[in-house]
């Protein structure tokens, strides 16, 4: 992808937007910038459907997402989806999360260190 080179899972977003220093170290150690990110369809969803979102979070979480690519889902996407959570039994969120980095040849970045040791094994 063009210049593409990291695909955000939803608790790094959240990371961001909460001021988590973790979040911060591991953008640094992978010299990670907005421009160089995306986040997937299943990240939007479960970010702007957060039932005590108030209308100042969604304009800023849609101003950080507006700075990064969207990865749709694709077909393609839904056939390696299907693949990685039967192999993985993992939940379907981060299944899509998963074969979407997986399909785009992006890392994932993510708190969730099960689904990365997971995602290594592919």
């Amino acid at each position: 992808m063009n210049g593409i080179k990291f695909l955000l899972d939803t608790n790094i977003i959240i990371g961001l937007y909460e001021n988590n220093s973790d979040v911060f170290m591991l953008l640094k150690i992978k010299g990670v910038s907005i421009k160089n990110c995306a986040y997937s369809a299943v990240t939007r969803m479960e970010l702007l459907s957060f039932p005590a979102l108030t209308p100042t979070d969604k304009n800023s979480i849609e101003l950080l997402l507006n700075n990064m690519v969207y990865l749709g889902i694709t077909p393609e996407i839904e056939h390696e989806t299907i693949e990685f959570r039967r192999l993985h039994k993992t939940k379907l969120p981060d299944s899509i999360i998963a074969a979407t980095a997986k399909h785009h040849q992006l890392e994932l970045l993510t708190l969730d260190k099960k689904l990365a040791i997971k995602l290594s094994l592919v």
